[in-house]
């Protein structure tokens, strides 16, 4: 076996989901397993270089996890030829001009999302790497969740017959910080730095959409912000300007109708914190982020509306679960691999910058809907 060191400059991952999913549980866990096999005789061996404004977080990460390199310098992390990958989880504001810089100079890109603010800033990111010739990746985890591999597995097995609807349910409480600490960082409800559940949640509902059911022809949306004022990191209140709740109707290929409920102001009456109930003329199913259960039409029993009498019977337990027939591994330790197999061994990969456009573009079109009070096209789009 021949071990390949690969350097990647990881931005952000001092932040909740940059440290734990893409640092601890992505990157770390691929040394801990020895590396990532690439089935010709070499070993991938990633080499993190954490890249980020404050260095003494900075430097407790690193020691923390016995890690070598560290740095506040982003210009000269991306002038040293032995950095080979750029990865970005910042804030969304500061994500544009980083992978701009990254792709000047000549850097594979893997991006957290929204890749930018903006529909064009996001194409013109796509666009600007395809010029490069880098290659470039969106993180699209949810793709790679347990509940939606089983889901995906049935409707590849035929399993709904004709799919007629979608409905999901995603969130959960945010305290307000004065309390009790939020759980989440305070920009995200804050418009001016980025902030909102549109911008966070509708990108992942274009591809989770796009991928298992077709592509979004239309979106109708409600965005909120129930709660208007909040407490950030340092006790201080604030007011809120971005949305906390968006109740969104998207139109599929096909006719599919899904509806998608995202708050942050939801206490949870239900198994995970987000759950698609799929409705087609065979069978339905209930898919959450692990477990999957399925009705089908032949089990199918036959209610009746009575207000009059109790129900006697409990229909949750009248679903059946799918069973996992098979190993999971965490989804964003998923997607690195097969973003790296793409990188240095030429295996197909379309998790791109254009699918990451696509999701601002919903992003985008929600936010206009809302605002409008109407339903919008949402047109395809292409470099």
């Amino acid at each position: 076996m021949t071990r390949k060191t690969v350097r990647i400059a990881m931005n952000g991952v001092t932040g909740r989901m940059g440290h734990r999913q893409h640092l601890v549980r992505s990157i770390l866990a691929l040394r801990e397993q020895g590396g990532l096999d690439l089935g010709d005789g070499t070993v991938l061996w990633p080499e993190p270089v954490l890249v980020g404004r404050r260095e003494h977080a900075l430097r407790a990460l690193a020691e923390r996890h016995g890690l070598e390199h560290f740095s506040t310098d982003l210009d000269a992390v991306l002038a040293d030829p032995a950095v080979d990958i750029y990865f970005d989880a910042q804030v969304t504001s500061a994500r544009e001009d980083a992978l701009k810089k990254a792709i000047a100079a000549g850097k594979h890109i893997y991006t957290e999302k929204p890749t930018a603010t903006g529909l064009d800033a996001a194409l013109g990111l796509a666009r600007l790497a395809r010029d490069a010739g880098v290659k470039h990746g969106v993180v699209q985890d949810k793709l790679f969740l347990p509940g939606l591999l089983k889901l995906k597995r049935l409707i590849d097995g035929g399993f709904f017959g004709r799919i007629l609807s979608v409905r999901g349910e995603f969130g959960y409480w945010v305290f307000e910080g004065d309390w009790q600490s939020a759980q989440r960082p305070s920009w995200n409800y804050r418009a001016e730095d980025g902030g909102g559940i549109v911008v966070d949640m509708f990108p992942h509902w274009e591809y989770v959409l796009h991928e298992l059911f077709g592509r979004v022809r239309t979106v109708q949306a409600l965005s909120a912000t129930h709660i208007p004022q909040r407490w950030d990191e340092r006790d201080k209140p604030y007011d809120a300007t971005a949305d906390d709740a968006a109740y969104g109707v998207f139109e599929l290929d096909g006719g599919v109708i899904a509806q998608i409920n995202s708050s942050w102001a939801v206490r949870v009456n239900r198994d995970e914190l987000v759950e698609f109930q799929v409705d087609g003329t065979e069978g339905s199913a209930v898919a959450g982020l692990r477990n999957c259960r399925v009705q089908h039409r032949g089990a199918t029993p036959k209610p009746v509306w009575n207000p009059d009498l109790p129900a006697t019977h409990s229909f949750r337990d009248q679903w059946q679960e799918v069973p996992d027939n098979g190993e999971f591994d965490n989804g964003f330790k998923t997607q690195w691999e097969l973003f790296l197999r793409h990188v240095y061994a030429g295996a197909p990969y379309h998790w791109d910058l254009l699918a990451g456009a696509r999701g601002v573009q919903l992003a985008e079109l929600g936010l206009k809907s809302s605002a409008e009070g109407r339903r919008l096209d949402v047109p395809e789009i292409a470099l």
